[in-house]
């Protein structure tokens, strides 16, 4: 007869064959062992509930409504990962490093078991390395260098600025020496003296500090003078051009004086005697403004005439502004008219001179009609 069956507990798998044997292989074995052969069913593979670590992953399901299995990768054997110094396991020199970073030591852990910090990525950086220190120092140091050397160049050329500055303006390198000052260009009535003496009394004073301008509206303000010209002569001198103001006649006056005369009407001197070759004005200067406009015309005529024929006129008298006449020499009289067209004029009279020795009178009052008598 078949014996009895013996009750099962409850909740305890009956061991299958071969379980121990499955157990000592990998999980992989295990897995395998637990499905049975291909094709079996549930039946054929037993009743009892699986393991929850025997069992495999479920399978996961993709879009296209197919079941991709997750395959559990065999096992590797044990190998120390790559760049990984022998010793470098915890509790061979006390030293953690994680796989495929060699020579970073995430934490050192002595022989004595003391513990002590280390910076992990991503954490706080409570640690820094002396080489980031020391660079630190270094661009420090580089930047105050820097500092320095712009310091140092600024201050010598603020100092270049101010000895350039004092060797200009208060050094006695270039002050006026006075036996440098040159005047030239006196002409015949300008006292060169005073004009001297104007200059030299800036002796002393350094060139770039003294008024060239002031200097020249007092040397414009002597008698004679009518235009000055002032230049440096580095280092020590100044060179003086003067534009005289030169008579072209002499005016009467009371007291047996005569006042001589430029072209311009300016006084430039008073004399006693009429000095040679200059002639004598006559014009009323009683009879106020029209007096002062006809010497004007008789001036700016005299003024005009070229030094021949200046220096061959005696006499010289404008009853009007627009009756100016000239006596030569020879006794000759030229009839000017008014000072209008003077240059014309003075062409024409030069013709009419050459053309007839004869005549006494020569009227160019109108240049394009001349008369001669």
């Amino acid at each position: 007869m078949r014996p009895p069956a013996r009750p099962r507990a409850s909740g305890t798998a009956r061991p299958r064959p071969g379980a121990e044997a499955s157990a000592a292989q990998g999980p992989a074995a295990r897995v395998a062992a637990a499905r049975g052969p291909a094709g079996a069913g549930p039946a054929e593979r037993g009743t009892d509930e699986e393991h929850p670590a025997e069992r495999g992953p479920e399978p996961r399901r993709t879009g296209r409504g197919r079941a991709d299995e997750r395959r559990p990768s065999p096992e590797l054997p044990a190998q120390e990962a790559p760049g990984r110094a022998a010793g470098s396991r915890r509790g061979d020199a006390g030293t953690l490093r994680f796989p495929g970073r060699a020579g970073n030591d995430l934490a050192a852990e002595p022989a004595d078991g003391a513990v002590r910090p280390a910076a992990f990525p991503g954490g706080r950086d409570d640690v820094v390395s002396d080489r980031l220190a020391d660079r630190l120092a270094e661009r420090t140091a580089m930047a105050r260098h820097r500092f320095l050397r712009r310091l140092g160049w600024s201050i010598a050329s603020v100092a270049a600025l101010a000895g350039l500055v004092w060797a200009a303006f208060f050094s006695p390198l270039l002050a006026l020496d006075p036996e440098q000052v040159r005047v030239t260009g006196q002409g015949t009535t300008i006292d060169v003296g005073q004009v001297r003496d104007a200059v030299t009394g800036r002796a002393g004073v350094p060139l770039p500090r003294i008024d060239t301008v002031g200097l020249r509206e007092e040397i414009l303000a002597m008698n004679a003078v009518k235009n000055v010209q002032i230049e440096r002569v580095w280092p020590d001198g100044l060179a003086v051009t003067l534009t005289s103001r030169e008579p072209v006649a002499a005016v009467p006056q009371q007291g047996g004086l005569h006042a001589l005369m430029d072209a311009e009407g300016v006084q430039v001197a008073t004399v006693k005697e009429v000095p040679d070759g200059l002639p004598s004005i006559a014009v009323s200067l009683s009879d106020g403004e029209a007096g002062h406009r006809a010497m004007d015309a008789a001036l700016a005529v005299l003024g005009a005439l070229p030094p021949k024929l200046a220096a061959d006129i005696s006499t010289v008298s404008a009853a009007t502004q627009d009756d100016v006449r000239t006596t030569l020499s020879d006794g000759r009289v030229i009839r000017w008219g008014s000072g209008d067209q003077v240059e014309l004029k003075i062409r024409v009279a030069q013709a009419l001179l050459r053309a007839e020795p004869s005549a006494t009178t020569i009227d160019v009052s109108s240049p394009a009609l001349p008369v001669t008598n």
